[in-house]
């Protein structure tokens, strides 16, 4: 199972391959994310690496957590959350990970929470058609037809109506594209060709 790094996104830029074409691409402040605890089978149940991200300032850390990274050999961190593994031996509590584990070319799977754009209409919801511009057409921008009306006397699920849209997690899949950027900062390829997990042992040319 692949170990992951926690991160934010810095924005976005392009760059060009050797044939010139422009490629978009995600600027991404990846570590180093130091490992907190290891959490093992014959203590936990699991193997698993809890690791760290964002430091901040001592005062506004509990005094419990201040005693949680302390024992680990770490400064207070922002962001502390669990990445399971298969085997936790490679690893040492206070160790800081970083994208030195991947390569140029590998393929990885990238997840955020997005920024939430409310409640939003079927039109920028699922880009659904409009309907006529004029004036005498009273229909323009309206979700029309949710169901019939006998038969069957209800809405079926899934049924693309208006609603909250982009709230929680979007997951993305793409090739690391990592040049001489600085410290933790890692490129991403907006438009991936494979979906397949990077693993620093089994890396993808």
């Amino acid at each position: 199972m692949a170990i992951g790094l926690l991160g934010k996104k810095l924005g976005m830029t392009q760059i060009y391959d050797e044939n010139g074409v422009a490629i978009p691409v995600t600027l991404i402040l990846a570590g180093p994310c130091p490992v907190l605890q290891k959490r093992v089978p014959e203590r936990d149940g699991y193997s698993a690496l809890q690791i760290g991200f964002d430091g901040r300032s001592e005062k506004n850390v509990t005094r419990p957590m201040l005693g949680h990274f302390q024992k680990a050999g770490v400064g207070p961190v922002r962001f502390v959350r669990e990445m399971r593994v298969e085997n936790t031996n490679g690893y040492d509590v206070g160790q800081a990970l970083s994208v030195d584990m991947f390569e140029v070319g590998d393929h990885v799977d990238v997840s955020g929470v997005t920024k939430g754009r409310g409640f939003s209409g079927t039109i920028r919801r699922f880009h659904t058609a409009r309907g006529p511009t004029t004036h005498g057409s009273n229909y323009h921008r309206r979700p029309g037809s949710s169901s019939a009306s006998a038969d069957p006397s209800r809405v079926f699920k899934g049924k693309k109506t208006p609603g909250r849209q982009a709230d929680g997690p979007e997951p993305d899949r793409g090739r690391n594209g990592r040049g001489e950027e600085p410290p933790g900062c890692q490129r991403q390829h907006s438009r991936p060709q494979q979906r397949v997990r990077s693993h620093p042992q089994e890396r993808q040319g």
